[in-house]
């Protein structure tokens, strides 16, 4: 199968160029030139701006793609620029979405106030209905609408999760392995969070969801979640990290009220934001290549042997030491 990927060289796109490669497709990637990777090696490059319509359909033209694989499509005019490209040349489109469309993320953000949300969410879930909580630059509900109004080329959205692994530019699991790797004895996780049901994927699952989707034409039309089968609570992600790492502390759970000022959010736990992924495993036949513990030990692994320069995160010991011992003191 000839495959075009629009980006490529990004968190998700070098396992996936790898994945292809390794299945015995011909890949191309298209992207600025801003980043590399080896692991691309085997690929065609092209640089180019996905945003310039006569660049973008002249590559995809000429590389005659048998499959385009959106991986960047931020906004309606990305999707609108890749339909208009792809037409009378391309007859299916892959498009990467995620889980935030669901109106569940308008409940966990408080800007669509409102009874909790059912979950795990499945595909025909309500979705928000503010199309932009993250600002202008980001609008995934305008970019699947796009894609699914027209039957050509057809298209295929795939729903991701938070996706955590090796180059991981949010670091998702670092705030915790850098508490047990700076031999902090004890964790304090709030009530609302040690129990909030959150959606994740490995790098390298998420790669191989969107193999399938590209390789199995009855794809074509549908929309899938795309997660690891049960999702953890908070609580179960610490103690998964814990394990991985080899660390022996304690996690203490304390009332919200009781957290720091530097471990409160904004942010309404109460709503779970887990999703339901039958669909995708039973229709293309789906399952995890690296089981989600392993791929846990293997992001441990990457970011104790990769630190950032600069730590993402405040971490404030000595407002954590002080409100562990007024919880103690208090029970």
């Amino acid at each position: 199968m000839n495959v075009f990927l629009i980006g490529g060289t990004g968190f998700t796109g070098p396992p996936l160029i790898r994945q292809l490669l390794e299945h015995g497709h011909d890949v191309t990637f298209l992207h600025r030139g801003q980043t590399h990777d080896k692991r691309t090696a085997g690929a065609r490059e092209i640089i180019a701006d996905r945003k310039n319509l006569s660049q973008l359909s002249h590559a995809i033209a000429h590389a005659s793609p048998d499959v385009v694989v959106d991986m960047i499509p931020f906004i309606a005019d990305d999707a609108e620029t890749t339909r208009r490209a792809c037409r009378s040349f391309v007859p299916r489109v892959v498009a990467l979405s995620s889980i935030d469309v669901y109106l569940a993320f308008g409940r966990i953000q408080n800007t669509e106030p409102g009874p909790l949300q059912p979950t795990p969410l499945t595909e025909e879930s309500a979705l928000r209905e503010t199309d932009q909580p993250n600002g202008p630059k980001i609008d995934k509900i305008a970019v699947e609408r796009c894609y699914l109004q027209d039957a050509e080329p057809a298209a295929t959205i795939l729903r991701l999760p938070a996706i955590y692994g090796a180059r991981d530019k949010y670091r998702r699991s670092r705030s915790y392995l850098k508490r047990m790797d700076d031999g902090r004895h004890t964790i304090l996780p709030g009530e609302m969070i040690a129990g909030w049901k959150f959606s994740r994927g490995y790098v390298d699952n998420v790669a191989h969801a969107i193999a399938l989707a590209v390789e199995n034409n009855r794809a074509a039309g549908e929309t899938f979640n795309v997660a690891e089968p049960q999702a953890m609570t908070e609580l179960e992600f610490v103690r998964a990290i814990g394990e991985a790492a080899g660390w022996h502390g304690e996690i203490t759970v304390l009332p919200d009220a009781a957290l720091p000022q530097s471990l409160q959010t904004p942010v309404n736990f109460a709503q779970n934001w887990d999703v339901d992924t039958r669909k995708i495993r039973t229709r293309l036949g789906y399952s995890e290549i690296v089981d989600p513990r392993e791929a846990i030990r293997r992001t441990v692994e990457w970011e104790r042997a990769d630190p950032p320069e600069v730590e993402p995160f405040e971490l404030h010991y000595d407002e954590e030491d002080e409100a562990l011992a007024a919880h103690q003191a208090s029970t």
